[in-house]
């Protein structure tokens, strides 16, 4: 049996398909006589479309990165999927008039014209390699380039089956897809180790009796969307047994690091690898975020055995020769840190990774996280004010983020987030408060972004109307790209609109203003400390504060500040020092104007990393400077208390 699997664009192309991958490898162990190979038609898409056209690496990202929420990536392959190179495109203009530059919707109308040609050509490479099935993954933006590949096949050649997988395949989505686009012979929901290679001993059973499977041998096949014998859709209930972190596959790369090489896109990306070490989210089993649509099927966490994963990271990087690593884990295994993160330190590679971790790590944690090799983690911060981050359910406070920022910044880790809002029952103080003390956090890793969430399918706020959210509707691009009635799409969409909740527009714009400040600013501020034991030494350089150089010499100050490494309210800093509180407000007002702490909801933290290198230095140098200075000071002192002495006469 030939299997060609399919990963079209606008999946990233700086590293290869972690589904592809797992589905490779689970195809070899349990087919090992059958053929699989994948088709990278998103690097096939950069050579085809830079041949024709000024396209680069900023127009890739563009449909692969900036424009999900706005449905730029799948609406230009829409008129290969309907056969239409001006398929509502009079619509798409009228969506976007005032809000989309000249250049973008050129570029978003010449590719709408341009990529059936491409689709037609992938095709026909694909038929000439005469699979016997043709399995299309299909995440983000890759639906209507994946619909539209699968229905040119179809078309060139019946016989050969087609199945979909991915997230845009799960839960009802899936079953959506199948129901109404009748080239689609099968769709796998849920995790697919299992049921894909099951499929395809199904359809391998049929080649070698040349007889059509049974139903049943289809209907025992857990989460999988066919045709019974009567033609009409059926969809086999999900499997409600998470598969066990001992058999979740790791991934075989075979070609993509060959593809990449003889790509056009070889000059604009360094390749890295995606690796995975759990599944689910430990925390989203006992408190689900409200907004995240994440783990559609199965919310339960497990995760790879730590030495498993080592051998698993440490096997790619020297087979594949590439230190640079995603991890797609929802959330960091907190055992990891303690078990795994310190074999990689130890090893003999300068790995460069990226996480998603929960913000209320504390700081050796997060410096275990710099020692293994992390450089860039996604602690989920998405606010700085706890009141909101309750309504979120995310367990962790505004000072405890603030922490977070902090650390990461000590430790030399980025922190990628975005500040989220427009939740219900939030009010403008929630935003007023934390938008007044943005200033003071400009040395610390900004937000990519404001944005006002948009509501997921199986977030709460999708399945729990009572949570604020109602009529919800299809998001608007969906009618865009797809010729479908309403009551379809809302099974088959992830994005939904809704009536706006939360705070107005007006200050919206005002928080989004100043967190573009932040950006601009980050670069060019500073604000450490130096805690030299009699004293702990601040240094600043940021625009809204004109001071440069602080010293706290009284011991209630060095104490009060020690003890700021975690949030206090007045009260438990007043008694931990045993200083009274009115002393403690006192001091933490005049913090709060030299911008050195950060409050909310009766909790401050302090906000300077630990100077580190080269600033070290600087503090040092100005350190023994003064410590020169009162040397000198003390000399002067006691030679003139010597000079006012009476002489002594020798008798």
């Amino acid at each position: 049996m030939r299997i060609l699997l399919v990963n079209m664009p606008w999946t990233s192309i700086d590293v290869p398909s972690l589904a592809l991958g797992i589905l490779t490898n689970s195809v070899r162990q349990k087919m090992p006589d059958a053929q699989v190979e994948v088709i990278h038609a998103n690097l096939d898409f950069v050579d085809w479309v830079v041949e024709r056209t000024d396209f680069g690496l900023t127009d890739y990202y563009y449909y692969s990165l900036y424009t999900y929420f706005s449905g730029c990536g799948d609406w230009v392959f829409s008129s290969a999927l309907y056969d239409d190179p001006q398929w509502r495109v009079d619509e798409f203009i009228r969506r976007v008039q005032g809000q989309m530059s000249e250049r973008d919707l050129d570029r978003n109308l010449k590719l709408h014209r341009m990529v059936p040609e491409f689709v037609d050509e992938l095709a026909a490479r694909i038929v000439e390699r005469a699979p016997d099935v043709v399995g299309f993954t299909s995440t983000f933006q890759q639906n209507t380039a994946a619909l539209a590949t699968a229905k040119a096949v179809k078309r060139l050649d019946p016989r050969i089956r087609t199945a979909f997988g991915g997230a845009n395949c799960d839960g009802e989505q899936g079953a959506a897809l199948h129901r109404n686009f009748s080239f689609m012979d099968f769709v796998v929901r849920g995790e697919g180790e299992v049921a894909f290679p099951a499929l395809l001993t199904v359809l391998a059973g049929e080649q070698a009796c040349g007889q059509p499977a049974g139903a049943d041998e289809f209907a025992r096949i857990e989460g999988l969307c066919w045709a019974g014998p009567d033609g009409r859709h059926v969809a086999n209930p999900i499997s409600t047994t998470p598969l066990p972190p001992a058999e979740i596959v790791s991934p075989d790369y075979t070609g993509y690091f060959e593809r990449l090489a003889a790509s056009k896109a070889r000059n604009w990306v360094e390749p890295r690898l995606v690796v995975e070490g759990a599944r689910g989210c430990w925390w989203g089993e006992k408190h689900h975020c409200t907004f995240c649509g994440l783990n559609g099927s199965f919310m339960q966490f497990r995760s790879k055995h730590p030495g498993k994963f080592y051998d698993e990271i440490i096997g790619l990087a020297e087979r594949h020769q590439v230190l640079d690593m995603f991890v797609v884990d929802n959330i960091l295994d907190m055992s990891y840190v303690t078990s795994l993160l310190p074999r990689l330190a130890e090893s003999d590679y300068d790995l460069r990774l990226q996480y998603e971790i929960k913000s209320n790590m504390r700081g050796p944690q997060v410096q275990a996280l710099a020692d293994a090799g992390l450089v860039s983690v996604q602690p989920g911060i998405e606010n700085l004010s706890s009141r909101v981050l309750k309504i979120m359910d995310k367990g962790v406070t505004g000072c405890l983020n603030v922490r977070m920022l902090r650390d990461a910044e000590t430790s030399g880790i980025t922190i990628a987030w975005n500040y989220l809002y427009g939740f219900p029952g939030e009010n403008d103080a929630d935003y007023q408060a934390v938008i007044d003390q943005m200033p003071a956090l400009h040395h610390l890793c900004p937000a990519d972004g404001s944005t006002r969430i948009a509501i997921e399918r199986f977030s709460p706020y999708f399945v729990r109307p009572d949570l604020g959210f109602t009529d919800l509707r299809p998001a608007a691009q969906y009618l865009l790209i797809y010729d479908l009635p309403e009551s379809e799409l809302m099974d088959l969409a992830y994005i939904f609109d809704t009536p706006t909740q939360g705070i107005g527009e007006d200050l919206a714009e005002r928080l989004d203003r100043t967190v573009t400040e932040w950006q601009h600013e980050y670069a060019r501020s500073r604000l450490t400390h130096h805690d030299l034991g009699t004293e702990i030494v601040l240094v600043s350089q940021r625009r809204h504060f004109d001071w440069h150089v602080l010293r706290l010499t009284e011991p209630a100050e060095i104490a009060a500040f020690r003890q700021l490494d975690q949030p206090h309210s007045v009260a438990s800093l007043a008694k931990r020092i045993s200083v009274p509180e009115a002393s403690v407000a006192a001091l933490l007002d005049r913090w709060l104007e030299l911008g050195i702490v950060f409050t909310d909801n009766d909790q401050f933290i302090q906000i300077a990393p630990q100077a580190m290198n080269q600033e070290l230095l600087r503090i040092d140098h100005l350190h023994q400077e003064r410590a020169a200075a009162q040397a000198q000071a003390a000399g002067e002192s006691a030679a003139a208390e010597q000079a006012r002495q009476p002489e002594l006469t020798t008798v």
